[in-house]
């Protein structure tokens, strides 16, 4: 079994699945500027991943990854989520991405705290799900994952520091 260990945690791996693929090709894509399929299959191959050319072209197809324009000129790949201007640079996508967490999530945090290498989410009843799924679809430094329950939400944090910024974040973040 090919298992990948992750930039942001070094205790993340994945398994040698499918799914386990098409997730580090998206996270490739959302924090690379990927200008060709060979540097991709690099930077999954040192991340354990090793793909053939055909299976990367059929995942990014599948995906809907289009090659675009940034605004610096570059053609690169990215995940054509239907209103996409074309015009992105990564900074871009990241700002937009928090301004999109702000407004989702603003209404669905009731309260944030650490607890050693957690963050405690609470939500109204019924929220928790969506609220994870939301911080789970964003490439966070120092996360490893959520876990929810009705109206609970624990973020798990590579280590106490990370949970603290996090949870400051999250909180700097619905406040908004």
């Amino acid at each position: 079994m090919t298992a990948r260990v992750s930039e942001t945690s070094p205790s993340l791996q994945r398994p040698a699945t499918r799914a386990a693929r098409l997730s580090a090709i998206e996270e490739a894509l959302a924090t690379h500027v990927i200008t060709s399929q060979l540097q991709l299959s690099k930077i999954l191959l040192d991340e354990g991943i090793v793909v053939t050319q055909a299976t990367l072209s059929r995942d990014l197809d599948e995906m809907h990854a289009v090659k675009t324009r940034l605004r610096d000129g570059t053609v690169a790949y990215a995940v054509d989520r239907g209103a996409s201007s074309g015009a992105d640079t990564g900074e871009d996508v990241g700002q937009r991405g928090e301004q999109q967490m702000a407004r989702v999530l603003s209404g669905l945090v009731t309260s944030v705290a650490a607890a050693r290498n957690l963050v405690v989410v609470h939500t109204p009843s019924g929220a928790a799900q969506y609220v994870a799924s939301v911080i789970d679809k964003q490439p966070l430094d120092g996360v490893l994952g959520t876990i929810a329950g009705d109206d609970t939400v624990m973020v798990i944090c590579a280590d106490d520091e990370a949970a603290v910024t996090r949870g400051d974040w999250l909180l700097a973040l619905v406040s908004k």
